[in-house]
């Protein structure tokens, strides 16, 4: 199949404002980008697919660039629900920098580059800017798009309204400067890509070809948010996110999304992934697809290094020898455990209590004396323990297990 077949297999393609004429042009290299606004110091992994569309690119000896929004950033691109709290110029730039080095590191030394268009907007004029941008959309055409409309009712500013404008003058400048003829996103951008489109064409003229791609957004079978565990970002920092919670994350996906994750972020060819996804589909209980896909995704985003200390956390994990675990390995094994507080001390059967492993003080009794509670790995039958901070890991943490899953952290410090 062909580099376009290719990314129609893996999800990576949705709408196309002229298919035909892409695959045409995709016969030689072309120059494309993605913006990514800094919105945070890193991003997360609802960011992959996109982060890895530019490298699957670049490995066909296309041109990507990675566009760093220092200016979009501090505007914000509508969202369908309420208008976005407004960054200072210094955190947006400390942003920027953050990301670029973040990216780089992940996509190596593929050949993309990287650009802000702040170093572009910022000695625009408001004059300028509507003058030779801003007379060239149509407020009736603006309102129309998915994201607009639906803050109409609940109200959007002037500056959000504008974003689309903003984005679409990114393309104009890169077409003029890098000859870029392409910009792909995913598909809630639709509305942004398009503007772009028709701003070159009203600039630059009808014989100006570009040509605009989505990718559909990564939800979990269920509907709910790709990247989140227990509400959180599953971030591609190491400082925010432990390397072993995000393979945790990828060996914890669901049977019903793992194949549609390693088609859309697996670099492993066609050929590859059906045979993991036969191999899976014959001993799903084995998480082989599950294991491939954090192991990949780990080794890209946090190095060889990082996926030696994942699965070494693991193998810990299920071994039960946390006492091998540093205070720093043993919070990430435990992060999104159930933890309580106490100062010096604390009864098993308090923390039972407290916790809800137990609902009562007989029930937690009742536990205990039946061998089914756990301190730091030994068995405890003595309802009259009592679990104390020089006993704990590093003084600091006392790790409780009711039955086989069931975990509680007492935070001692």
């Amino acid at each position: 199949m062909n580099f376009i077949e290719e990314l129609q297999w893996r999800q990576l393609f949705k709408d196309c404002s002229d298919s035909e004429g892409l695959l045409e042009r995709l016969k030689n290299p072309i120059t494309l980008y993605c913006g990514f606004d800094p919105t945070a110091d890193s991003l997360h992994i609802g960011h992959l697919q996109q982060l890895l569309l530019l490298k699957r690119f670049a490995q066909q000896g296309h041109h990507p660039i990675a566009l760093l929004g220092g200016a979009t950033g501090m505007i914000g691109d509508p969202r369908p629900t309420s208008e976005r709290a407004l960054v200072s110029l210094d955190v947006i730039a400390s942003n920027v920098k953050a990301l670029e080095k973040q990216m780089k590191s992940i996509l190596g030394s593929s050949n993309i580059s990287f650009v802000n268009n702040y170093d572009w907007f910022k000695d625009v004029s408001v004059l300028t800017f509507l003058r030779d941008y801003g007379k060239h959309f149509n407020v009736n055409y603006m309102i129309s798009k998915d994201v607009v409309a639906s803050r109409l009712d609940t109200g959007i500013s002037f500056t959000e309204f504008t974003y689309t404008i903003l984005q679409a003058t990114d393309w104009l400048h890169l077409y003029e400067h890098h000859q870029c003829e392409m910009q792909v996103g995913g598909s809630d951008q639709w509305g942004n890509l398009t503007s772009g489109i028709e701003l070159i064409r009203k600039v630059k003229g009808f014989e100006a070809k570009v040509f605009g791609l989505t990718q559909p957004l990564i939800t979990k079978a269920d509907g709910s948010k790709f990247g989140k565990s227990e509400g959180q970002n599953i971030w591609l920092d190491a400082s925010k996110t432990h390397p072993y919670v995000f393979f945790q994350y990828f060996i914890n996906v669901s049977d019903d999304d793992v194949i549609n994750f390693l088609k859309r972020l697996s670099f492993e060819s066609v050929e590859t992934i059906k045979a993991i996804e036969n191999e899976h589909r014959l001993a799903p209980h084995l998480r082989v697809a599950q294991k491939h896909l954090a192991y990949e995704l780990t080794r890209i985003v946090f190095g060889e290094e990082a996926l030696t200390q994942a699965i070494k956390l693991s193998d810990v994990y299920f071994n039960q020898t946390f006492e091998t675990l540093s205070q720093i390995e043993l919070e990430a094994v435990f992060e999104d455990a159930l933890k309580i507080n106490a100062k010096g001390s604390i009864s098993l059967i308090d923390a039972l209590v407290s916790s809800q492993l137990a609902f009562s003080n007989r029930l937690a009794r009742e536990l205990i004396q039946s061998g089914a509670v756990s301190v730091n790995g030994v068995k405890v039958d003595d309802i009259a323990y009592v679990c104390e901070h020089v006993d704990a890991y590093h003084k600091a943490y006392t790790i409780i297990k009711k039955g086989k899953k069931n975990y509680v952290l007492i935070d001692f410090t």
